[in-house]
This record gives structure tokens, sequence and C-alpha cells, in this order.
């Protein structure tokens, strides 16, 4: 994959000191993505656990993709969470797109806490063979 046609950008701010605990709510954690590429296009698989298909939002706005998601786990009726190891309830992730890429035709799928989204190469980018004539 050339580097040019996706990067991962960072929007959260940096948190220190009191704050932390008044952010918290705020907070987000960065699902790790795999991203691979062929000649058709890029495909990126981001672990998305615990996350239902209505508690996830996509959007590309210009050349940027962002993947928000909110974590509904939910207990039982009648019982009680005595520790949490991930109190965070949010992913977040924003990657950069190249103009190489044809964002009109993303397609997206979420299975077994894996987010699996295509994004095509754009009709000028992709390669073709050129006939040569023969005199």
């Amino acid at each position: 994959m050339t580097t040019e046609t996706l990067t991962t950008r960072s929007d959260e701010p940096e948190r220190s000191g009191a704050n932390d605990w008044q952010r918290y709510d705020q907070a987000a954690l960065t699902p790790p993505v795999d991203v691979t590429e062929d000649a058709s296009g890029i495909t990126l698989h981001a672990d998305l656990p615990g996350v239902s298909r209505d508690k996830l939002q996509l959007q590309v706005e210009a050349d940027t993709l962002t993947i928000d998601a909110q974590v509904g786990l939910t207990l039982p009726e009648g019982l009680q969470s005595t520790h949490t190891e991930v109190g965070v309830g949010r992913f977040h992730r924003s990657f950069t797109l190249s103009k190489e890429l044809d964002t009109e035709k993303i397609t997206a799928e979420l299975a077994n806490g894996v987010l699996t989204l295509r994004i095509p190469k754009a009709q000028h980018a992709q390669p073709r063979r050129i006939a040569v004539d023969v005199s």
C-alpha cells in the first residue's frame, strides 16, 4: 500500500492532570485496524467488540473517513459488575483518504465484532490494459 492511499489521523486532544476525570465521558478507545490493498482498492478490518450495528456511525466528509461507535455491553437483569477493566464505552478512529479512492462506493459489513470496509479505487486510478494495434 502506498502511504498516500490512507493515513491515520488523531483527533483526540492530549489529556493530563486533574481534568482527566472530567473528560472521562468524552474519552474513546482507538480500535486496532488492519489495512490491505490490492489493484482495485483497499480493505479495512477494524476490531469493534461489543458494538452493534445501531451504535455504529461511519462518515466520509471531504477526504476524511471517521468511525465512531458506542459499546453496548449490558448485564443481565439482577447482576452487577464488580470489576471493569475497560470502562470507556466508545471507539473513535479517523483516516485521511487519498483522491485515488472512490468514497461514493464504500461498502461496510459488521460481523462478530469486526467492521470490514471496502473502498475501491477510482476508475482513473485502477490499472488498465492498453490494446496494441498491429499495422
